[in-house]
C-alpha cells in the first residue's frame, strides 16, 4: 500500500506540470502543531523561490489508513517516494502532509482539530492562498474529505475523493454531508471492484450531490478494485480543474 500510495502522489501532482513550467527544486520541511498538549509532526512541501506575494494554492493530502504513525507523513528518498519528490518539484502549489496518528482517523476530533491548525499555520507560514484550500484523500482519507468538507462548510474551494465513503455511521448517512458540502466543487473516483471501500459509497455521495444541486463530478472504473488511484490518476484534466477552483 504504502508504494502505491507514493506513485498516487507523485502522478497526482505530475499531471500539474505543463512544459513551460521546467524543473524546479522545492524542499519538504517538517512542521509541528500542538493539540490537547500533545505536539504532532506535519510535512510540507515548499516550492522553490517561494515569495508570499505569490499566493500559491495550498493542496491537503490525507493519506490512507497504511500510513498512520507518528513520525511525519513524507515520500520516502528512494524508489517511488523518488518519483514523488520529482512531481512535487514542479507542481504550482504548496502541499501540505497531515499524518494520522496509528488508531486514529480523520474523523477523530484531535485528528480533525490537527488537520485544521496545520491549514492554519501553513497559510499564514508560507503565504497560501486561502481561498484556493484544496481538500484531497485517498481511502481513509477519502472518508476525511467528506469529514471536514462537511464540518467547515465553504472553507475549502474543491474536494479530490479517491475511493471514500461517507464518515456517518448511521441514520441517512449521506444527504447531511450533501447539504453541507453544498455546490463546493467535488471530483470522485472509485473502482467498480473495490473489495475495501464498496463502491456505492461514491454513488451515493454523488447522487446525494446531485440531489441537493451540487457540482460533482464522478469517474467510475469497470474491473478495477480499491487501487484504483492509478486508474484515476490518467484523467489529465484533474489538475488543471483543481487549480482552477476558488472559494467566492
Amino acid at each position: 500500500m504504502q508504494k502505491e500510495l507514493f506513485s498516487l502522489l507523485g502522478s497526482f501532482l505530475s499531471n500539474a506540470v505543463s512544459a513551460k513550467n521546467g524543473e524546479r527544486q522545492g524542499t519538504i520541511v517538517s512542521r509541528d502543531v500542538r493539540v490537547e498538549s500533545s505536539d504532532f509532526k506535519y510535512q510540507v512541501y515548499v516550492p522553490a523561490q517561494l515569495d508570499s506575494s505569490q499566493n500559491l494554492p495550498l493542496i491537503v493530502f490525507l493519506h490512507g489508513i497504511g500510513q498512520r504513525g507518528s513520525g511525519g507523513f513524507v515520500p520516502a528518498e528512494g524508489g517511488s517516494g523518488a518519483i514523488a519528490r520529482h512531481y512535487l518539484a514542479q507542481v504550482p502549489a504548496i502541499i501540505l502532509l497531515p499524518h494520522c496518528r496509528p488508531g486514529s482517523f480523520w474523523s477523530d476530533p484531535v485528528m480533525e482539530e490537527m488537520v485544521m491548525r496545520e491549514i492554519t499555520q501553513t497559510v499564514e507560514e508560507f503565504g497560501a492562498d486561502s481561498k484556493r484550500v484544496y481538500l484531497t484523500g485517498v481511502s481513509m482519507g477519502g472518508y476525511g474529505v467528506w469529514h471536514l468538507a462537511a464540518r467547515y462548510s465553504g472553507q475549502f474551494a474543491a474536494l479530490v475523493s479517491v475511493c471514500g465513503g461517507s464518515p456517518i455511521t448511521s441514520g441517512n448517512r449521506f444527504a447531511p454531508i450533501a447539504e453541507k458540502v453544498g455546490k463546493t466543487p467535488a471530483w470522485l473516483f472509485h473502482g467498480a471492484d473495490d473489495r475495501v471501500v464498496p463502491v456505492t459509497e461514491s454513488r451515493q455521495i454523488v447522487e446525494a450531490l446531485k440531489e441537493n444541486g451540487g457540482n460533482v463530478k464522478y469517474n467510475e472504473f469497470a474491473g478495477v478494485g480499491h487501487n484504483v488511484w492509478m486508474n484515476a490518476l490518467t484523467e489529465k484534466e484533474l489538475l488543471p480543474w483543481l487549480l482552477a477552483q476558488r472559494v467566492g
